[in-house]
C-alpha cells in the first residue's frame, strides 16, 4: 500500500507534463517571466507606450497630396491607373445604358426567362416578382445602377479569380504562395478594401468596382483551385494516355470536371460582389447602397427600408439562380436559351414601341411614410416604459452599461503587454508557434499605428457580440440538429439572412434600438448567427451514428449524449463556427461606425467622409490587423483539429 501511495503523486504530474498544451503554457510562462519585467522596466505598464508608436499622419498626408496633385499629369496615372479607371467607367455606363434601353419590361422578362431556363417556372415567377417589387418601391433606376455595377464587377472578379485559381490549381508552388494572400483577403472586413482604392482612384465608380473585385475574387480563386486539384486522377490519366497536350487536358478534362466548384465560386463571388457594391456607396458609388447610406445618415428608416428591400430581393434571386445553375437540374439546351433571349428582346422592343421604358410614377408605392410612422410609434411605445420587460432602448442601454462598457474598460485597463501575452497564449494553444507569432505581430502593429485604445473598444464590441452569437447560435443549432421539423422551419430563414448584404442589417436595428454601440453589436449578431447555426447543425448531424447508438444502448440521456458524445465529436465544426462568427461579427461591428458604433469603424467612416485619408488608412490597417489576429486566435490548425490535443 505504501508503494502505491508513493507512486501516485509522481505518476499524475508526469502524465500532465506530457500534455502538449501544458508544454506550451510552461514555455509561455517562462518567456513571460523573463520578458515582462524587462518590458515593464523599459516602457512601464498601462496603455500602449508612446515610445513604440509610429506617427504616419505626415507621410500618409504627403502621399495623399502627391497623388491628388499628380493624378492628372503623372504617367503612372495617365497611362496606367487612368486607363483602368476610364475602362471601368465606360463599361459600367455601357451596361447601365443597355439596361435602361431594355426598359423595365425587358429587364424583368430577361431575368425571368434566365431563371426559367436555369431553375424552372417557380423561380422564374419569383424573379419577375422581385424585379417588379423594385419598381413598385420607386427604386427601379437605383436598382439598374447597382445591377450595372454588379455586372462589371462580377465579370472582372471571375476573370481575376479564375486566373489565380488556375495558377494555384496547376502549380503547388503558386498554391503555397497564394494561400496566405487569399487567407488574409478573406478575413479582412469589407470596409478595409475601400481605403487603398480611394487613395489611388479617388471617390467614385472606379474605386467602388475595383474594391468589389478585390473583395469578391478570392472565393472564385479558391474554389477554382479546389476543383482543379480535386479532379479525378483516373480520368486525367486516361486523357493523357491519348496523347493530349497540357492545354487540351485542361480544357477537355480538368475544367469540365471542376464545373460544380466553378459554379459555386460564381455564386459566392456574386453574393460577395453585391454585398461590397452596396457598401461601396460610401465612396461614391450610386445605386441602392447610396440610398440606404443617405437614409441612415439622416436616420430615415422608411427610406432606408425602401432601398433595402430591393437589395435583399436581388440577393435572393441571384443566389437562387446561380445555386440552381450549380446543381444543373434544368435543361441547358442552346435552342431553349435562344428562345429565352428572343422572348426578352421581343418584350423589350414592345415596351419601347409603346413608350414604357421607364417605370411609371403612378405605379410607385411609397412605403417610407408609413414605415416612419411605425418607427415613431415604436419610439413612443416600445423604446421604454413597457411593463415588466422594458423597452428596446432600455435593452440597448442595459447591454451597453452591463456588458459593453465593462468589457471595454476591462480591456483598456489591462497592461499592453498582458494583452499580447493573452493573444500569444490563445493562438499557440489552438495552433502553432507561427500562428501565435502572426497574431502577436498583428496585435502589436495596432499599437505601433497609434490606435491601441479605439482598437480595444472595437475588440470589446466584437467579443460581446460573439458571446451572444455563440449562445444563441449553439442553442438554435442543437434544436435544429435534434429535430427535422425545426431544421426545415429554419432553412428558409437562414437562406434569406445569409444572402442579405451587411449594410441592410443596420436598418432594423436602427429602427428598434436607435444609434449607438449596442445597435451595431445587435446587427453583427444577426449577421453572424446564420453561419454559426448552419455550421454547428451540420457538425452535430454528422456525428458517427454508431457512437450515438452505443451511448444510447448504455442508457445515456439526451443531455448526456449531447454533452459527452455529440459536442466532443463535433469539435472541429464548433471551432469553425466560432472562427466564422468572429470574422463576420467584426465585419459588421466596423460598419456599425455608421450608426454610432464608434472606435475604428467611426475613424474609417470619418476618414472617408472628410477626405482625411491618414485617419482612414490607419484605422483600416488596424482593422485588418485585428481581423488577422482574431482569425488566428480562433482558427485551429489541421494537426490540432485531428489530434484534439
Amino acid at each position: 500500500m505504501a508503494t502505491v501511495t508513493a507512486s501516485t503523486p509522481r505518476t499524475l504530474p508526469t502524465g500532465l507534463l506530457r500534455h502538449r498544451a501544458v508544454h506550451k503554457l510552461l514555455l509561455i510562462a517562462l518567456a513571460a517571466a523573463v520578458l515582462v519585467p524587462l518590458a515593464n522596466a523599459r516602457w512601464a505598464s498601462g496603455s500602449w507606450p508612446d515610445a513604440l508608436t509610429v506617427d504616419l499622419t505626415n507621410p500618409l498626408t504627403s502621399a495623399s497630396d502627391w497623388i491628388i496633385d499628380n493624378r492628372d499629369s503623372h504617367p503612372l496615372f495617365l497611362y496606367g491607373f487612368g486607363y483602368v479607371s476610364n475602362a471601368v467607367v465606360i463599361s459600367v455606363r455601357a451596361v447601365y445604358l443597355v439596361l435602361l434601353a431594355a426598359g423595365w419590361a425587358g429587364v424583368t422578362a430577361l431575368g425571368a426567362l434566365v431563371a426559367w431556363r436555369v431553375a424552372g417556372v417557380r423561380l422564374a415567377v419569383g424573379t419577375a416578382v422581385a424585379f417588379l417589387a423594385c419598381g413598385l418601391l420607386g427604386m427601379w433606376v437605383p436598382t439598374m445602377q447597382t445591377l450595372a455595377l454588379m455586372v462589371v464587377a462580377v465579370l472582372a472578379s471571375v476573370v481575376v479569380g479564375v486566373l489565380l485559381g488556375l495558377a494555384a490549381g496547376l502549380s503547388r508552388r503558386m498554391d503555397k504562395v497564394l494561400r496566405p494572400v487569399l487567407d488574409t483577403m478573406q478575413v479582412m472586413p469589407a470596409y478595409a478594401y475601400l481605403l487603398p482604392v480611394v487613395l489611388v482612384f479617388g471617390m467614385g465608380v472606379p474605386a467602388a468596382v475595383l474594391a468589389t473585385v478585390v473583395y469578391a475574387a478570392p472565393p472564385m480563386a479558391r474554389l477554382t483551385a479546389l476543383g482543379l486539384q480535386g479532379a479525378d486522377k483516373e480520368v486525367l490519366e486516361a486523357v493523357e494516355s491519348l496523347g493530349t497536350t497540357a492545354r487540351q487536358r485542361l480544357l477537355t478534362a480538368r475544367i469540365p470536371l471542376a464545373r460544380k466548384e466553378l459554379l459555386l465560386g460564381l455564386n459566392q463571388t456574386i453574393m460577395m460582389a453585391l454585398s461590397m457594391a452596396v457598401i461601396a456607396s460610401v465612396i461614391g458609388a450610386a445605386g441602392l447602397g447610396d440610398r440606404v447610406y443617405q437614409a441612415l445618415a439622416s436616420v430615415d428608416v422608411g427610406a432606408a427600408l425602401a432601398a433595402g428591400i430591393p437589395i435583399v430581393l436581388l440577393a435572393v434571386v441571384l443566389d437562387r439562380v446561380t445555386g440552381a445553375a450549380g446543381d444543373g437540374t434544368e435543361g441547358q439546351g442552346r435552342a431553349g436559351w435562344a428562345y429565352a433571349l428572343a422572348g426578352a428582346v421581343l418584350v423589350a422592343v414592345a415596351g419601347r414601341l409603346v413608350g414604357r421604358l421607364d417605370w411609371p410614377d403612378a405605379w410607385v408605392v411609397n412605403i417610407a411614410e408609413p414605415v416612419n410612422r411605425a418607427v415613431d410609434w415604436m419610439t413612443d411605445h416600445l423604446y421604454s416604459g413597457v411593463p415588466v420587460v422594458g423597452g428596446t432602448a432600455d435593452w440597448a442601454g442595459h447591454f451597453t452599461t452591463w456588458v459593453l462598457d465593462p468589457v471595454r474598460d476591462g480591456l483598456q485597463g489591462l497592461p499592453w503587454w498582458s494583452v499580447l501575452l493573452v493573444v500569444a497564449t490563445l493562438a499557440w494553444l489552438i495552433g502553432t508557434w507561427r500562428t501565435a507569432l502572426t497574431a502577436v505581430l498583428a496585435m502589436a502593429a495596432i499599437g505601433v499605428l497609434g490606435v491601441w485604445t479605439p482598437a480595444l473598444d472595437t475588440l470589446s464590441q466584437v467579443l460581446a457580440a460573439v458571446a451572444v452569437t455563440l449562445v444563441l447560435g449553439f442553442a438554435t443549432a442543437v434544436a435544429a440538429a435534434r429535430s427535422d421539423r425545426v431544421e426545415r422551419l429554419l432553412r428558409p430563414v437562414l437562406d434569406v439572412f445569409q444572402t442579405m448584404p451587411q449594410f441592410v442589417y443596420l436598418i432594423p436595428v436602427v429602427a428598434l434600438f436607435g444609434v449607438g454601440r449596442a445597435p451595431a453589436a445587435a446587427a453583427a449578431v444577426v449577421y453572424a448567427l446564420p453561419a454559426v447555426v448552419r455550421i454547428t447543425t451540420q457538425g452535430l448531424r454528422q456525428v458517427d451514428p454508431a457512437a450515438m447508438e452505443s451511448s444510447r444502448s448504455l442508457g445515456a440521456t439526451s443531455w448526456q449524449q449531447l454533452r459527452q458524445v455529440q459536442l466532443p465529436l463535433a469539435r472541429p465544426a464548433l471551432l469553425l463556427a466560432v472562427n466564422q462568427g468572429v470574422v463576420l461579427v467584426l465585419a459588421v461591428v466596423v460598419i456599425g461606425g455608421l450608426v454610432g458604433g464608434g472606435a475604428l469603424g467611426y475613424d474609417t467612416v470619418f476618414g472617408l467622409a472628410q477626405g482625411d485619408l491618414a485617419t482612414g488608412l490607419v484605422a483600416g490597417a488596424a482593422i485588418v490587423c485585428l481581423g488577422l489576429m482574431l482569425d488566428r486566435v480562433t482558427q485551429p490548425t489541421e494537426r490540432r483539429t485531428r489530434k484534439g490535443a
